[in-house]
């Protein structure tokens, strides 16, 4: 298909941008480092226990210019972007170590800026500009909505919403949606009401007994100032792919909120953010795949390969930096590896490379480079041998959150408490072989899942003298390797 104009003019503008980019690195060589992933899994804590561990020298002997000694000092930075909210690093920090709680996830898009000094290999002195980027991954998953038409998301949206378990949650909405007769003249309040049930079946969906992960539109869940207007209020109608819609009828007054909702939510994220990252890490919630089900996992499956594709990937050279930065290193993690057993983190990396590995081999193809690793920011937990009877299970201690619960046992967010919460299995192909291959969330009591991960509170962390106390982490330090090593050489 032949480029619109208005697909040259935006080409321009990115050409542009990225010159202007590219100018500015030369004297303050900057990174952009992209962070996301989709709802609950981490992202907040992993930027602020980043940040912690870079600014007080913390323990990361896989980080290689910082184990050997040759990072001066780490400092914030103004934030650059006056129109960009500042990541509020001070506040999260404060909230995880004195009220022993996680952060609130990210629900906009903000910035932090941490500048490096450090010592090349050679001994010459630099400086690198480390920009972080926090956006919510259900962001990504609206790009592909770019290059569809709204009868193309109509028609997936709903085959989607008619398989189990997303069925039998989409009963209100697929009730209202019998009623409407997309021909028929534009109706307001048949919209409002589509739109309300529509999202309440995508909220249902994101619930932690299903939690499922493809839900776009993203801003349906949460649409900040634009609650309410037009660009957010419709919903899909079940209409033939390649038909056109009646001037004046109910379905053009869908299909030009939904283009609406392009024009004012995506193509500004891809245009002034997405397309100006230079590295990506995606932080991957597994273990909330598992508690809910095959179904859940399945689902996760086919969000990373949609968010991988989104990409625009390839090796970084002169000429693309000058008119399209590439992403030239994506890393997928899977979070909350000390809610498992150090003996299944290999198991759940070899998961989550699963999951991406087809799509991963494309990308690598194109020059990039992806890796996955097993890692917790902040770690909640730590490890012990349980006696149970005459057998000694390998467990986690740590301290559940208010009102979890493992049996019959409610806890109370103060007492400790050691869980087994399950081996991950090792033969990944019984795993994705289908439906039923293990018990979730979606489709048994909680007592009778295969695996049931807890939320556990932050540690609780002594200070040593007037310094704040170092944050306990797994595989932190590897992460950075991966995603900046190489610009600290």
């Amino acid at each position: 298909m032949a480029p619109s104009f208005s697909d040259i003019v935006e080409e321009t503008r990115l050409s542009i941008r990225s010159l202007i980019d590219y100018g500015e690195s030369l004297f303050n060589p900057t990174v952009r480092l992209g962070v996301t992933g989709l709802s609950r899994a981490g992202k907040t804590v992993f930027i602020t226990a980043l940040v912690h561990g870079l600014l007080r020298g913390g323990r990361f002997p896989v980080f290689e210019s910082l184990a050997t000694g040759r990072i001066a000092r780490a400092r914030l930075e103004p934030q650059p972007d006056d129109a960009v909210p500042r990541f509020g690093y001070e506040g999260h920090v404060r909230t995880l170590i004195e009220d022993r709680r996680w952060p609130h996830s990210t629900t906009d898009i903000s910035e932090l800026r941490l500048v490096i000094e450090y010592q090349r290999q050679n001994a010459a002195a630099r400086t690198l500009t480390l920009d972080l980027v926090d956006y919510p991954g259900e962001w990504l998953l609206d790009l592909p909505l770019l290059n569809k038409s709204y009868e193309q998301w109509s028609a997936e949206s709903l085959a989607l919403s008619r398989r189990e378990p997303r069925a039998r949650l989409a009963k209100q909405w697929h009730a209202h949606l019998a009623t409407l007769e997309p021909k028929e003249r534009e109706d307001e309040q048949a919209t409002l009401t589509a739109a309300k049930l529509f999202t309440e079946y995508l909220r249902a969906c994101r619930d932690e007994r299903f939690a499922m992960s493809l839900l776009p539109p993203g801003r349906f869940l949460m649409p900040g100032n634009l609650a309410g207007s037009p660009a957010l209020t419709f919903a899909p109608l079940d209409v033939p792919q390649d038909g056109a819609a009646p001037d004046g009828s109910l379905w053009a007054m869908m299909k030009r909120r939904y283009e609406a909702y392009k024009d004012v939510v995506v193509r500004p994220f891809f245009r002034d953010h997405f397309t100006r990252l230079d590295r990506q890490i995606v932080l991957v919630d597994a273990l909330a795949a598992f508690n809910a089900g095959p179904e859940a996992l399945k689902d996760l499956e086919g969000a990373l390969s949609g968010i991988l594709d989104c990409f625009n990937i390839g090796r970084s050279t002169f000429v693309s930096s000058l008119f399209r930065p590439r992403i030239d290193k994506i890393l997928f993690a899977a979070t909350k590896a000390d809610h498992l057993h150090h003996t299944s983190h290999d198991r759940l990396e070899a998961i989550l490379k699963r999951m991406v590995e087809r799509a991963a081999s494309r990308a690598e193809y194109a020059g990039a480079s992806v890796d996955v690793v097993a890692l917790a920011a902040v770690r909640a937990t730590r490890e012990a041998m349980v006696q149970q009877g005459r057998e000694k299970l390998p467990s986690i201690l740590g301290t559940p959150e208010e009102g979890e619960m493992s049996g019959d046992e409610v806890f109370d967010g103060e007492t400790e408490a050691a869980t087994f919460p399950g081996d991950l299995p090792a033969k990944l192909d019984d795993l994705f072989s289908g439906d039923g291959t293990f018990r979730g969330l979606s489709n048994t009591a909680s007592d009778q899942t295969d695996f049931r991960f807890l939320r556990f509170r932050p540690p609780l962390l002594v200070r040593e003298g007037g310094e704040e106390p170092a944050l306990p982490h797994i595989r932190l330090d590897r992460a950075l390797q991966f995603l900046i090593g190489d610009k600290l050489q």
